[in-house]
């Protein structure tokens, strides 16, 4: 469709970025921090995460850059063994207080702090003892949970749950050092997850005066291959177990249909105990996080031996499911240098898929470029690419805005420079370089890049300047 003239981004819209703890705090076991399945990784020619971006020991320099730039949101998410180090134990004060001056430097700015509870870093010792496969990390949760509520919720109004659920099933080697679960382990690690999630969306209404909470989903539409009714339907099954079964037991408390039967064909059932459907019935978010990167594409699954292609995939890059879907190219997109496709008119689409199907206002908590920047002779860093998708991004968004969608923030990821999980410092996503190599710590100096200014501009015009 066609707009004489787009509608504007409302007034009060949440320009802001996005870090998580593990990927830009670094000071991994100090001031009585506990160890999370993502301090076991030692990769051997990229960074690890015990210094990261230093985040812990520059974070009132890095909350001054966010007020420079206009931000009127900061993203982050709140390391779960900084608060309980072991998981479900005593209290850390000392990571009480860093979130505490964290979050009062952001108000100090005007700048409204955006929590996601969990994000990928499960507290080891909970791990060990079974992790998402054990009940009693739901009741862990819930204890953290409260704490974060008591502690914080006089500040923070906009919670985000559990980052990314869908990748931590479908993607799950990041996420558990030592083995991988097998898919109907993954898939109780689901189910016990949504009532963690449920329970504390419940405590959160009860707890947080004016509080909003929601889940933050990777989600994408999902494109069929040809115009095939065969890729048609692969398509919709793959969207529904990729993207609808995660917003659908968030939002509607039900599992839909073709999850279902997926799980049940495949022995991936969950064990459901009794009362956990009404809880999840009974939490209702607020709004809905976000996470675009691009669209995907599939074809019908030939079932012979052939649908999963030898190849290595992540969130992003996909090597389909024997008997369920083919991985399809799609030859109208862009890649990234890493092979991720960009897509900025699917992010369009998918925002309006969302929207159709929940009616829940939206955030968008994590969308960006990663690329081998550079710092240059001169003391700059020139990303004009990330400066051009963006650009592309955010008229989709104001285009999902004049279609009706009810998006009410964009959090690009990221900020600052942070340690790629799988590519390290040598593929960047932030506004501001951090002047580290994979290594070498070198000065940890943080230089804003051209985008930094860019976003400055659009920030302060509340949407792109028109050309």
């Amino acid at each position: 469709m066609f707009y004489k003239q787009l509608k504007a981004f409302p007034e009060g819209f949440l320009w802001g970025a996005s870090t998580s703890a593990y990927q830009v705090e670094g000071a991994y076991k100090e001031d009585g921090k506990g160890l999370s399945v993502q301090d076991l990784h030692e990769p051997k020619d990229i960074a690890d995460f015990k210094v990261a971006s230093d985040h812990y020991h520059h974070m009132k320099e890095d909350v001054k850059l966010m007020a420079e730039m206009g931000m009127k949101a900061y993203r982050f998410s709140i390391a779960w063994t900084r608060i309980l180090p072991d998981g479900d134990g005593e209290v850390n004060e000392k990571g009480i207080q860093f979130y505490n001056e964290l979050i009062d430097e952001l108000v100090s700015y005007g700048i409204e702090p955006v929590v996601t509870m969990y994000h990928f870093d499960l507290p080891l010792k909970l791990h060990e003892k079974g992790g998402w496969c054990s009940r009693n990390t739901i009741d862990a949760f819930v204890k953290y949970a409260k704490i974060l509520f008591e502690t914080y919720g006089d500040r923070v109004k906009y919670w985000l749950t559990i980052n990314e659920q869908n990748v931590m099933i479908n993607h799950p080697n990041a996420m558990n050092p030592g083995r991988i679960p097998t898919k109907k382990e993954l898939y109780q690690q689901c189910h016990n997850m949504f009532v963690a999630a449920a329970k504390a969306t419940i405590l959160c209404h009860e707890m947080v005066s004016n509080g909003k909470i929601g889940p933050a989903p990777n989600i994408t539409a999902i494109y069929p291959e040809k115009c095939n009714p065969a890729d048609v339907i692969a398509a919709d099954n793959w969207e529904s177990i990729r993207c609808w079964l995660y917003l659908d037991v968030a939002v509607h408390g039900r599992y839909n249909s073709i999850a279902w039967v997926y799980m049940e064909e495949k022995g991936y059932t969950p064990v459901i105990e009794d009362g956990d459907m009404e809880i999840i019935a009974k939490a209702k978010p607020d709004f809905i996080g976000v996470n675009y990167y691009a669209t995907a594409t599939v074809s019908e699954a030939r079932n012979d031996g052939t649908d999963c292609q030898p190849r290595n995939g992540d969130q992003q890059v996909m090597i389909g499911e024997e008997g369920v879907y083919r991985a399809a190219k799609n030859n109208y997109l862009e890649e990234t240098q890493f092979g991720w496709l960009i897509d900025s008119i699917g992010m369009r689409v998918t925002l309006r898929r969302i929207y159709d199907r929940y009616h829940l206002p939206m955030l968008i908590t994590e969308n960006g470029l990663g690329a081998k920047d550079k710092l240059t002779e001169d003391g700059c860093v020139h990303d004009p690419y990330r400066i051009d998708y963006l650009k592309r991004h955010f008229h989709q968004a104001q285009l999902a805005i004049s279609d009706g969608v009810e998006l009410i923030g964009y959090c690009p990821w990221s900020f600052i420079d942070l340690v790629s999980t799988h590519q390290g410092y040598g593929k960047r996503y932030g506004f501001v370089y951090v002047n580290r190599d994979e290594k070498d710590l070198k000065n940890m100096a943080r230089i804003k890049k051209d985008s930094f200014y860019w976003y400055q501009e659009v920030i302060k015009n509340n949407g792109l300047s028109e050309e």
